[in-house]
């Protein structure tokens, strides 16, 4: 069950805008990272991760877009639904095939 996001996703676009925007005010991209992250109210680490997101977003890191994880985690939803059912077929047939060795020995 997803979390309710706490960062409105205009907060998010904001704080990282603010990143790239300040970054080279700062000694590193970790520092601008951290003095932003304590003005907008959240941790330099979830800042961090949404400005390397976003990097991902853009094709400027390598790694899976918000919309390739967003189809990888439905993907594994339906393979683990789809191996539930299979595991129910799997138990039915072997239910009903020892039903009927069970009937012809009557």
């Amino acid at each position: 069950m997803a979390r309710p996001k706490k960062y409105s996703p205009e907060v998010r676009e904001r704080a990282v805008r603010m990143v790239r925007e300040h970054g080279p005010e700062h000694a590193s991209q970790w520092a601008a990272i951290t003095s932003i992250a304590g003005k907008i109210g959240c941790t330099a680490e979830t800042l961090r991760n949404w400005v390397r997101q976003t990097e991902r977003d853009r094709g400027e890191r390598a790694g899976l877009t918000t919309d390739e994880r967003q189809r990888v985690k439905q993907l594994e939803r339906e393979v683990r639904e789809l191996q539930r059912a299979n595991e129910i077929l799997r138990k039915a047939s072997a239910y009903f095939a020892q039903a009927e060795l069970d009937r012809r020995l009557k």
